[in-house]
């Protein structure tokens, strides 16, 4: 479902009204349409199916080591990510770590951050959109255990409230062998401590949030 671009225009216009300023003004003339090329693009992931980019699947059987299988993890470090918060409409930013234990199929890489991209493209809590990548993964590859984990800043969190610039937010979904802490130790070591949302701060450089 593509974003009523006209309707946000309409409504940008009335909440310019409601807080007491004039829509009209030079400053605030062209702000309607920004905002409606703004919400095309967070919230193009409504409506689409985060599994599509996993359909195409690579065979690691079907080449020169036919008999060999993958013994570890596919680890996928650092996919840079933004997302607006349901609760307050305010964006959150950081990075998301994303493993997997495949079997005889993998996927490109990139069909990885296009999940990402897909899930994070709609009003969101992160404590939902780990879940959701997670739940992608496990259901449509061929895979014995998922895990994501999450680092990422929030504008509820560092703009307004406790105004917290330097806190970031953490958070692990865990599918398949992973639910054993144990199992899933090992990569988040190899994870390690995140370079993305906490040094970020509140401006969000780098996600399209730039302060």
């Amino acid at each position: 479902m593509a974003v009523d671009r006209g309707r946000v225009e309409r409504l940008t216009r009335e909440l310019l009204e409601a807080i007491g300023e004039d829509p009209d003004r030079p400053g605030l003339k062209q702000t309607p349409a920004r905002m409606a090329e703004l919400y095309s693009e967070f919230f193009s992931g409504v409506g689409e199916d985060a599994a599509e980019p996993l359909a195409r699947t690579i065979s690691v059987t079907r080449g020169p080591a036919p008999d060999t299988l993958p013994s570890g993890a596919v680890l996928l470090r650092d996919i840079r990510f933004r997302s607006v918060c349901e609760h307050h409409l305010l964006p959150f930013a950081g990075r998301a770590h994303l493993a997997y234990l495949p079997g005889e199929q993998v996927v490109g890489l990139g069909a990885l951050v296009r999940v990402v991209e897909i899930l994070a493209s709609r009003p969101q809590v992160q404590e939902r959109l780990g879940e959701q990548i997670a739940d992608t993964i496990a259901e449509h590859l061929d895979t014995r255990g998922v895990l994501v984990v999450l680092d990422a800043s929030h504008g509820c969190v560092t703009m307004r409230g406790g105004r917290q610039p330097e806190a970031s937010t953490l958070t692990i979904a865990a599918r398949g062998e992973y639910t054993d802490p144990v199992a899933r130790a090992e990569l988040i070591a190899l994870i390690g401590p995140s370079s993305g949302a906490g040094a970020q701060g509140a401006g969000f450089q780098g996600t399209g949030f730039q302060g």
